[in-house]
């Protein structure tokens, strides 16, 4: 599990692609935060925050973390390499969770310079630290654990085609579904009845409450288990291969 775990983590970096995606979170996020005009920019709106940032960067991740994860498995396929290493002394779990975990510290190394906008919204506050510390880090965390779903369900449909483009847009509907999709569904009348377990069903509302600064066993709990539901997902994709 190891050597996948640092294959994958290679294959990132040498290809530019974990660095570029670092400047893609940074550059978007920072336009809209400090550049563009509107609600959404700190200076505009005259508050020591950086909720702004979250309400972005969920939607960011949507198609950044499935452009990263759509050649896990895909590529593999593609080239024939996926049979080699499921002859290898190494179970389909240990695979699978070697990718996930190279993809789950990718995101973490895309996330951390983000701390930049976090010390100079520390600075300009006034007075100096006049911001919701709390709140702030309990975001950061949120969106960790949401990426890291994102990039769960990226794992998950790159294992099921060999096309790279199909892979991404798989990604990028099951993370938007399990986003608001899956939420906006319990305001509909045909599922009033259900509508609580829709909606706790939804990353949007466990991401919700973490960003509340709050870190709550329940949505802890919640990430981990969507993890542990698509890697068992992707492990049996790939015992399919074998029936």
């Amino acid at each position: 599990m190891y050597a996948i775990f640092i294959k994958e983590l290679n294959s990132f970096f040498s290809s530019l692609t974990g660095i570029i995606a670092a400047i893609v979170f940074l550059v978007i996020n920072g336009l809209f935060i400090w550049v563009f005009p509107g609600e959404l920019n700190i200076l505009d709106g005259g508050y020591a925050t950086l909720d702004s940032m979250f309400i972005i960067a969920p939607w960011v991740f949507l198609f950044l973390i499935p452009a990263l994860t759509m050649r896990s498995f895909s590529e593999e396929k593609r080239t024939g390499t996926i049979e080699l290493l499921l002859t290898r002394p190494i179970t389909e779990i240990q695979l699978v969770f070697g990718k996930l975990l190279a993809a789950v510290v990718l995101t973490l190394i895309i996330i951390i310079p983000a701390l930049v906008f976090f010390i100079s919204v520390y600075l300009l506050g006034n007075p100096v630290g006049n911001i919701d510390v709390g709140g702030t880090w309990g975001s950061f965390i949120g969106l960790f654990f949401l990426a890291s779903a994102y990039a769960a369900m990226g794992i998950f449909a790159s294992s099921l085609t060999q096309n790279h483009i199909v892979a991404f847009i798989i990604a990028m509907l099951l993370s938007f579904f399990m986003f608001v999709g899956i939420e906006s569904m319990g305001s509909l009348y045909l599922f009033r009845k259900i509508q609580y377990a829709l909606v706790s069903l939804s990353i949007h509302e466990h991401y919700r409450s973490l960003s509340r600064g709050v870190i709550d066993t329940r949505d802890v709990f919640y990430f981990l288990g969507l993890a542990v539901f698509f890697i068992m997902s992707t492990r049996l994709v790939l015992q399919t291969r074998k029936w």
